[in-house]
């Protein structure tokens, strides 16, 4: 029973690539691992567009989400600081009036000056 080669990898690290070829040329098991890492090598260039482009329409869509948040958040934020019936039903249940907030008023509710 003969031994496995185990310096393609070693070879592959931390030689030059003359070196690897040399062994690999000399060598038939670390010629089929250096076939099998072709193989796999080639699969990773096929398949890299593809992860690419998922990256890219992750980073738009993340940013997209982003724009539409800050979007939303002003719209509210701005109408709410505009309009102070809809910040005083959120910040006391009901509108106040002038007659709430301790101002002099007459009958029809409207403020007067003495």
């Amino acid at each position: 029973m003969d031994e496995k080669c185990t310096q393609y990898e070693s070879l592959f690290t931390f030689r030059t690539e003359e070196e690897l070829m040399e062994h690999i040329n000399s060598c038939e098991d670390c010629r089929r691992e250096h076939e099998k890492m072709q193989k796999v090598s080639e699969l990773i260039q096929e398949v890299k567009p593809y992860f690419q482009k998922k990256r890219k329409n992750m980073a738009r869509l993340k940013v997209a989400c982003a724009l539409f948040l800050m979007i939303v958040c002003g719209t509210t934020l701005g109408v709410i600081n505009f309009n102070t019936d809809i910040a005083d039903t959120l910040k006391y249940g009901e509108t106040l009036t002038a007659e709430d907030l301790g101002l002099p008023v007459d009958s029809y509710g409207l403020i007067y000056l003495e």
